[in-house]
């Protein structure tokens, strides 16, 4: 590759290498830091032209995930990290890979589930490479393929792409992956998920085997696993949280209601809370549906699911990003993976289908030392669903039941009003303590470091 002449910073130290079982590890590889109390970037063996790009952003401490991540994946291990979104992994794996990048002067590959989440993650990755000369590109479904193409013949160090259009590309020739040797899966559970386990593998096998893989995931199923067993080397396994761990600033209560009194309560819910709403509808029809009865009712209401354009969807997350929307309403699908700052209460129209969505649904809030508050809202049959959410975070969640009113409508409405169901010595969305600056309400607060 001819184009990294301007990308001038020195390699990370190398460090000793520790003797692995001929296995996918599970527990968790600690890290080599100077400081193991509080590490800081410094203390990850980070070069020093990345590290004055951090300090640029105003990031100096880093989030547990790239605490245990940046220095075996500087050392150039193949690395499985267990990890949801907002956690810090972009950059957990994106620094070691642009540092790869300087060292050999190759180019690296991240595949992502989705476009907007493809998107997210060139968006953090540009904060540190157009600082130093590094190129990206996003090559996803929807986007125009002449002007892929043309960013593909100059020579991106960095292309970040879905499944299908990559394998579109590879398909027509227009990319070729013989000078790649960095290869990051992330969301890997949302992909296999999706169905794009066979594609993956195509793709896998036209990246050179002496490469460094590094995959994240949310969750580890069997699939995931044997997926590392065939195309990583020894990979060291690091997690963050014990999967199926709910975020522990979230406040979770399941109100059981009728089916036709869900708009009746999310209305109420819409009410009491001020700041941003994320709300989640099984499906897209459902979705489509109480967008169009919100904004019939004013609310400043926008949607995302499969059927929109991708230029639609970009600018429904740009305006619930900005506060010029206050409620987005979604489907896992098209919510799944996207860091949104500043959510203050989430809301689950429908119980999930599959129960880890429901971990992913809720971390959407309370995230970066803030409070928040997750209300899911079920039908009285649906116990054994929300006992299989139970085992999996290991927590009985507090449920109210407002199901079982006889005097009709108006009683419903004063056994809400009596019954505290908002009420919490915490202010959602505030800081968890004043020491980090006080409150920060919305999106306004202090520059995340979970990139």
């Amino acid at each position: 590759m001819k184009n990294n002449k301007n990308i001038d910073f020195k390699a990370a130290p190398e460090a000793k290498k520790t003797l692995k079982k001929r296995e996918v590890k599970t527990s968790i590889k600690e890290p080599k830091a100077k400081n193991s109390e509080n590490p800081t970037f410094a203390d990850l063996g980070i070069p020093e032209s990345i590290l004055n790009v951090l300090a640029k952003l105003g990031l100096e401490t880093p989030t547990p995930i790239q605490v245990k991540a940046i220095p075996p994946a500087l050392n150039g291990e193949d690395l499985i990290g267990v990890a949801q979104t907002g956690t810090g992994k972009t950059f957990a794996f994106g620094i070691p890979a642009i540092n790869r990048i300087g060292k050999t002067k190759k180019q690296a590959l991240v595949i992502a589930p989705t476009r907007e989440l493809a998107a997210q993650v060139e968006e953090s990755l540009k904060e540190i490479g157009s600082q130093i000369g590094l190129k990206t590109t996003l090559i996803i479904g929807g986007d125009n393929f002449d002007r892929q193409l043309f960013s593909l013949r100059r020579k991106p160090h960095i292309i970040i792409g879905t499944p299908g259009r990559l394998l579109d590309h590879l398909r027509r020739r227009t990319l070729k992956l013989n000078e790649f040797n960095t290869l990051i899966l992330d969301e890997a559970d949302m992909m296999l998920d999706m169905g794009f386990m066979p594609q993956i593998k195509e793709i896998i096998k036209q990246v050179p085997k002496d490469r460094q893989t590094m995959l994240f995931s949310a969750t580890m199923p069997p699939a995931i696993v044997s997926l590392a067993q065939e195309f990583m080397k020894i990979p060291i396994s690091i997690e963050v949280a014990p999967q199926g761990t709910a975020a522990s600033q979230v406040d979770q209560e399941i109100f059981i209601i009728k089916n036709e009194d869900r708009l009746d309560y999310l209305l109420k819910a819409l009410a009491e809370y001020k700041g941003s709403v994320l709300v989640f509808v099984r499906t897209r029809y459902g979705v489509m549906g109480l967008t169009e009865k919100l904004q019939s009712l004013k609310y400043k209401a926008v949607e995302i699911h499969s059927n929109l354009s991708l230029s639609r969807r970009k600018n429904a997350l740009l305006d619930f990003k900005s506060g010029r929307a206050r409620i987005l309403v979604a489907t896992d699908v098209a919510a799944r993976g996207l860091d949104i700052k500043g959510i203050e209460l989430v809301v689950n129209y429908h119980l999930p289908e599959n129960r880890e969505d429901y971990v992913h649904r809720i971390g959407r809030t309370g995230r970066a030392d803030l409070f928040g508050k997750a209300i899911t809202f079920a039908a009285p049959n649906q116990g054994r669903e929300i006992a299989n959410i139970e085992r999996l975070i290991n927590q009985e969640i507090k449920k109210t039941d407002f199901s079982k009113s006889a005097q009709g409508e108006e009683v419903r409405k004063v056994e809400y009003r009596t019954h505290k169901v908002f009420s919490s010595k915490r202010r959602f969305g505030s800081s968890r303590t004043s020491s980090r600056g006080g409150a920060q309400g919305g999106r306004g607060g202090a520059r995340s470091r979970n990139r």
